[in-house]
Parts: C-alpha cells; structure tokens; sequence
C-alpha cells in the first residue's frame, strides 16, 4: 500500500535532541572534552563582559559553534547560522533548544569578535592538550611551517609611497617587493613563496610542533612570511616545550631547518636535531655522522611526514587553505583554535585504540 504524502507544517515532538544523535556519532565523544575545557575557562569568560547591559551570546555556546565550522567546513558565519536553524545535530552540540531561535550572523560575528583574542585561543588549545596528556610524547618531537594565503588579493599589494605602475594603472611589468609595497587590505602579509618555481602569494606562516607518538599538535604559531620565520618560530617553540619538559631528545624536520645556527642552538638545548641533510647547501649539511649514524635518526625521519597530515587536515576539513580574517593576531587567535580542534577530533579516536 502506498503511503500518503501528507504535509505538515507544525512539528511536535517529545524527543529530545539527545536522543535524535545517534549514539555512536563522533561528536558524542567531543561534546563531553568540549564541556569541560569551557567549565574551567568560566572565570577567563567572566572578565571579558561587563557586568550591566544586555545578555550576548554565551562565550561557551560561540566557541562550541566555532568547532562546528571547523569540523564540518562550513565556509561563512551565515551558511553556519543556516544550518544550526534546522541541524538538529548542531542545536545539540551548541546546547540550544528545538524551537530556541538562531543568531543573527552579524550579530553571531561581532560577539566572535570579542573572543578573537590570542590568550582565549591559547588557554583553550593548552587546557585541551592537557586531556590528551597521556597519549603525549615528551621525548620525541617533529617542527614543520606551512603557507596561510592571505585573505587580500595582488592588486591591494601596492606601493608604500602611493604611486603607480610604469603604465600609470596597474603593477604590470613592475618589480615588487615588501621593502616597497604593502597590502592596502591585509598589511600584515607579505608577499612570499614557500619552493623555487612556485607562485608568490600574499601569505603568512603558520608553525606546528608536532608529538612523535601520535601525530598530536603539542604547539601552534603564526608569523609573517619570510625566510628565517620556520626556523626562529622552531627555536621559540622547542624552548617553550623544553621549559616544561626538558627531557627532550630528538626533534625532526625538514631540510628547509639544516643551518649551523639551528642545528646549534638545538645541540645547546641537549635537543638531538634529527634534521634532513641538505647536502646541495653551500657549506654543506650541518648534520654529520654524530646524528645519522643513530638509528634514531632514520625513525624520526619515518615519523616527520605525519606532520603532513597536521597541515592537511587544517586546510582541507579546517579554514586554514585561505583565511578570511585579516592581521596576524586574529590569524594567529585562529590557527591556535584550529589545532585545538584537530587534537579534540583525535583524541577520541586515540582513547578507543587504548581500550580495545
């Protein structure tokens, strides 16, 4: 018998969105690591709001949304709106009711605004790396950067002194440099190319030390683009970790770190620098028998692609391919966050690979 096509425009229901999730959908495992993190970060959210006016949005229920956008790649706040309208699955894990109505996306926009600031990021990304404390490794590490095109095209990349092209128009046939020109959108990017051969982008450069063990981000950091920046923001990165837990031993990475400069500073730190030869240097490698003739050596360069992973799973599930916020403090406040959202997606994953 077929059934009727019977329309209905009002919609009662005495099922909670709790149990419309089904009990094995990933986010069931997020929620809780999620909650708790937010719970021990109440009384930073407190000092941030004034204490008269109109209730905002919840700082909790802002970043919950904002995992929401990592996770499921939503590319703006208003196709995210969109979906919490009628996404059971969202309402659930933001904690809003069947028939609570969504924000505005301006209004959603200009009270993210507020959180965009480096310590929330940084508080967050520190207490959810002390969740996935036992799957940590504190001996060995992997540091790599990677390109973050700029939200600014190249034709705001303009001469600092106000002039023009040869032609009077545009910068065709013109030689730019950032000594010389600026982005009239984004000021902070800088024009940059990651390999020979490759194009020159308005971009930034975002920095991840890497956990050997499982593959977990145990530091984040954004720069400005330039030649040296991967190297400096390795250094700062390994000290802060080294301050922590000087029980280091070996850090990976690629031949772009092979520099008698940083390979010293490393020995300094009684860090051993399990760093790619680069044997086409002038000068040479400065890595030498003393490190390749360890078997060490050759596991930590089997382990330093999974770094790879890291950087594709922020551009490809997460908005770091091209951001759309502009200056390094809001890139950086980002790029902390997205992380973050990377070790929650994984955490899971890794407690049920223990217990089986």
């Amino acid at each position: 018998m077929r059934g009727p096509d019977a329309k209905q425009d009002d919609m009662f229901s005495y099922l909670s969105p709790e149990k419309r999730v089904p009990a094995d959908h990933p986010l069931r495992w997020i929620r809780p690591l999620v909650d708790q993190v937010l719970k021990e970060m109440s009384p930073q959210f407190g000092k941030l709001y004034s204490e008269v006016g109109r209730p905002s949005i919840a700082p909790e229920r802002l970043l919950r949304a904002l995992l929401l956008q990592i996770f499921y790649s939503i590319r703006s706040e208003r196709l995210l709106m969109e979906q919490m309208d009628y996404n059971l699955l969202f309402r659930w894990f933001v904690g809003m009711s069947m028939d609570e109505p969504v924000w505005v996306p301006t209004v959603f926009t200009k009270n993210r605004d507020r959180l965009l600031q480096h310590a929330v990021a940084q508080s967050f990304f520190g207490r959810v790396l002390k969740l996935a404390e036992p799957h940590l490794s504190d001996e060995h590490f992997t540091v790599d950067g990677t390109l973050i095109e700029a939200w600014a095209s190249q034709k705001s990349f303009q001469r600092k002194d106000g002039g023009t092209g040869p032609d009077g128009k545009n910068f065709h046939g013109e030689q730019r440099r950032n000594q010389t020109h600026k982005s009239k959108t984004d000021p902070d990017a800088k024009l940059y190319r990651k390999g020979s051969g490759q194009e020159a982008k308005l971009s930034y450069l975002g920095h991840v030390l890497m956990e050997n063990r499982n593959g977990l981000i145990v530091d984040a950091m954004v720069t400005e683009a330039d030649g040296t920046a991967e190297r400096d923001a390795a250094m700062l990165m390994m000290y802060r970790r080294w301050k922590k837990h000087p029980r280091i031993v070996t850090l990976g990475a690629d031949k772009g770190y092979d520099t008698r400069d940083f390979v010293q500073v490393m020995r300094e730190m009684e860090v051993r620098p399990h760093v790619t030869q680069n044997v086409n240097r002038s000068g040479g490698s400065a890595i030498d028998a003393r490190t390749t003739r360890h078997a060490g050596y050759e596991i930590s360069q089997k382990k330093r692609p999974l770094i790879e992973r890291v950087f594709g799973w922020m551009k490809a599930v997460g908005p770091m391919r091209k951001v759309k916020l502009r200056g390094r403090d809001k890139l950086w406040w980002l790029f902390t966050f997205t992380a973050a959202a990377f070790n929650l997606w994984r955490i899971p994953k890794l407690r049920t690979a223990q217990t089986c």
